[in-house]
């Protein structure tokens, strides 16, 4: 019992610290893209307003509440089935902004005349966003309708929580490979601007560091 309630208040710390890391993230974030980058706007006549959405949308939207979800499902004070409601509404909410953030880069993409899917970034970003939105499907209707058989349940629940782990750190490579891609084709070394989005990749790297070792501990306790 002493175990558990350790494992309960590490997981509690925890999840201050990726709320910290994660908020932090998105503060930097919005200095980049509004002070260095001139603003977000989806349907502006600006490529570059428009690329913008892309990095916004993606962490602010997608990551960071999918890492919400992730939480909210043992930390949230409720009752099991409002655990699972709220776990599933975030994810469906992440994804619905994610698939914004990929239309603005495909659109960004349209307005310069570049090609899509070119680089490691891209493929890490599409194939993590496909299988996340797979991940919640099977979720869906495994936890929440129609439900099948409790024995059903239980041997998917190991596969479903190691899989959404696993879809956390490929969503983190995706962002952080996609902001070095940024500014290596801003050729942006030395510049006060280089360092704010190194800052910002950390901040998303060690929010799904906390992310994954609440859940961890949370599932012991």
């Amino acid at each position: 019992m002493d175990a558990v309630v350790g494992y309960r208040r590490s997981a509690s710390r925890l999840t201050i610290g990726a709320h910290l890391f994660g908020v932090l993230a998105i503060v930097l974030m919005l200095i980049w893209l509004l002070h260095y980058r001139g603003g977000i706007e989806y349907d502006s006549d600006n490529p570059a307003r428009v690329f913008n959405v892309h990095p916004f949308l993606m962490f602010c939207g997608f990551i960071f509440l999918v890492g919400q979800a992730m939480m909210a499902y043992k930390s949230v004070p409720a009752a099991k089935e409002a655990q699972k409601a709220v776990h599933m509404v975030l994810h469906l909410i992440g994804i619905v902004l994610g698939i914004v953030g990929i239309a603005a880069v495909f659109r960004f993409h349209d307005m310069i005349g570049a090609e899509d899917m070119f680089s490691l970034h891209s493929w890490i970003g599409l194939t993590t966003f496909i299988m996340l939105g797979l991940q919640w499907l099977l979720g869906f209707f495994t936890y929440m309708f129609p439900k099948p058989s409790l024995g059903t349940r239980s041997r998917m629940m190991p596969w479903h929580v190691s899989f959404g782990r696993a879809l956390l750190y490929m969503a983190v490579a995706a962002a952080l490979t996609g902001l070095m891609q940024r500014e290596t084709l801003l050729n942006l070394r030395g510049h006060a601007e280089s360092r704010l989005i190194n800052f910002t990749g950390l901040c998303i790297l060690l929010f799904g560091i906390f992310v994954d070792l609440s859940v961890a501990l949370a599932h012991h306790a």
